[in-house]
């Protein structure tokens, strides 16, 4: 007797739900994209207990007739598919024909759908159809899941709480409300709103809906394309960073992808702007030829393969990196508003026990508060240039004060040579003819056996940079010539440093990064210190050069350089205009 059987349609779906259906947000995110295939312009989940008891999507779609109403629960039917190559130019979100018999057979559904005429409605339970009957309706779709996991304690069991739950769903809404601003969505739970959008079409005014002011006053508009990928969005200032990678936002062809190489991508074009712990709010939507997706490598969709990533990675790269450059400002210090002038999203509020200090501590850096009406900065990089910082003095041997016709200015004294020194490293380093200088005494290092084989192995690298190396006995070498950009007095330990990075980045070189991480290093362990005090004359030749780096905003490591209070903001600090 045979011991191999087939299962039956609803056990096959049990199983496919364990990998389509994994929590509240997993359902959600399968109906409210069926809305969106379905050209609706307004869609409304409402939850109730986050989604555990409930889950009501509303849209004003195309909807069903009754037969395609009830075909839609059938495992593998979908109206998305027609034939194979189809699968290699999808158009919609939405295309297995899995989601709706997943969710239905560990749930009780509840579907009422019509297209102009009378609706149809269905009602099934643990994927067993109970009723099929006509109802009042007369466009759209209104879909409820009652009783999630209902009949799968065990899934029901590892469901997260309420809290958790509605956090993941509110996130994964907010995304697909960037993806598609001329949608109006709103989200409530148990009755209350939870976030809703205008559908205007306007991207940064959905950002301002979902974020606040204070998010979307800091944004910088990209915009840009090669013959493979359009480009468009908005990247933050870093000014206003997060602790977490999860408003990262981007978006390939209409869906809501995670993706590590475009995460990485994104994470590196803010190289020197922000210090490695925290992540930018970016909202970047990727417009390509489907047949350069993948989109059918994992059963969520949310994970895609790209054709021609080295491509997509140039754009994404230079075109974050020149907006960083071109718009930067130094931030203001500004006046706390009027309260409920700002408003957070519901996301960051349920979060906010998480990320509260790293918050308090960005906004203590960048500012006081954010005003009514943010006026933007226009202090610009070539701007700078030409302006004049007349200095005041050293306050707590940290911070250098200046001033001049529009305000009062803070300088960090390290950050700020910090930044002195890592591009005057940096130009050295990538300028290819090479000056060096003979040592009188040769500096003798010893290694461990197994960097010293490094340290062999890559010689040339440092030979390169203009290092005449000998070996010295067992696993020692010395040093008899060295680049005449090493600073003076500290040679030694600016070439062990050197051959450290040479060590950690054996298996991963790449020599832009090296010579930046080079020039980082050093220009952290050459720079001033904070509670130094230091003479009026290093003062104003901080200054003075400050303003002729490329990037005087911030340090290499991405923390603020100067900070700007401007006169109005000191006169309406000490009362002195009451507007």
């Amino acid at each position: 007797m045979s011991k191999i059987k087939v299962m039956s349609e609803i056990l096959a779906n049990k199983i496919s739900a364990g990998e389509v259906v994994e929590k509240c947000a997993s359902v959600v995110k399968e109906l409210v994209e069926n809305s969106i295939d379905a050209s609706a312009t307004d869609i409304k989940i409402d939850l109730i207990d986050a989604g555990i008891k409930s889950i009501k999507v509303t849209d004003n779609g195309i909807g069903m007739d009754s037969q395609d109403a009830k075909l839609a629960f059938s495992r593998h039917a979908t109206s998305k598919l027609l034939k194979e190559d189809d699968l290699f130019f999808i158009g919609t979100l939405g295309f297995r024909g899995e989601a709706l018999p997943s969710i239905a057979s560990v749930s009780k559904v509840c579907l009422q759908t019509a297209q102009g005429e009378k609706g149809t409605q269905i009602i099934i339970e643990g994927g067993k159809l109970i009723s099929e009957s006509s109802c009042a309706l007369n466009q759209g779709t209104i879909i409820e899941i009652k009783s999630l996991f209902y009949n799968t304690p065990a899934r029901l069991k590892y469901l997260k709480s309420e809290t958790t739950e509605l956090a993941n769903t509110t996130s994964f809404i907010e995304k697909l409300a960037l993806s598609y601003p001329q949608i109006r969505f709103t989200l409530t739970n148990n009755e209350k709103v939870i976030l809703k959008t205008s559908g205007s079409g306007n991207l940064h005014k959905t950002i301002h809906e979902l974020y606040g002011l204070n998010v979307s006053s800091n944004m910088i508009e990209i915009k840009n394309s090669n013959d493979d990928f359009d480009i468009y969005g908005y990247i933050c200032k870093p000014q206003i960073l997060k602790s977490n990678r999860n408003h990262m936002i981007t978006i390939v062809n209409g869906r809501v992808v995670r993706n590590n190489d475009l995460n990485k991508i994104i994470n590196e074009a803010y190289y020197t702007y922000k210090p490695d712990i925290k992540y930018p709010i970016v909202v970047i939507l990727i417009n390509t030829d489907p047949t350069l997706i993948d989109v059918n490598i994992h059963p969520t969709k949310q994970d895609i393969k790209i054709s021609k990533m080295n491509e997509l990675t140039s754009l994404l790269y230079d075109t974050i990196k020149n907006a960083l450059y071109q718009n930067l400002l130094i931030p203001k210090m500004e006046i706390a508003p009027l309260e409920n002038d700002v408003k957070d999203t519901y996301i960051e509020q349920i979060v906010k026990k998480e990320e509260s200090s790293v918050v308090k501590e960005e906004q203590a850096i960048f500012d006081l508060g954010v005003q009514d009406n943010v006026t933007q900065p226009v202090v610009i990089n070539k701007e700078l240039k030409s302006l004049k910082l007349y200095p005041v003095g050293l306050a707590l041997g940290t911070y250098i004060i200046a001033q001049n016709d529009e305000g009062v200015y803070l300088i960090d004294q390290h950050a700020a040579q910090e930044r002195i020194n890592y591009e005057k490293y940096l130009k050295a380093l990538q300028n290819e003819k090479v000056s060096t200088t003979a040592l009188l005494f040769p500096i003798s290092i010893e290694l461990s056996a197994s960097d010293y084989l490094t340290i062999k192995e890559n010689r040339e690298v440092l030979t390169n940079l203009g290092f005449d190396i000998e070996d010295f006995g067992v696993n020692t070498i010395i040093i008899k010539e060295h680049p005449t950009w090493l600073k003076k007095g500290y040679e030694e330990e600016q070439i062990r440093k050197i051959i450290d990075l040479v060590i950690v980045n054996k298996n991963n070189f790449d020599r832009v990064k090296f010579n930046e991480h080079i020039a980082i290093t050093l220009a952290c362990k050459t720079s001033i210190k904070g509670n130094t005090n230091i003479s009026m004359e290093s003062i104003e030749e901080i200054l003075d050069s400050l303003v002729q780096t490329d990037n005087p905003y911030n340090c290499p490591h991405g923390r603020p350089t100067i900070i700007k209070f401007s006169i109005y903001e000191l006169e309406r600090m000490f009362k002195r205009v009451m507007n």
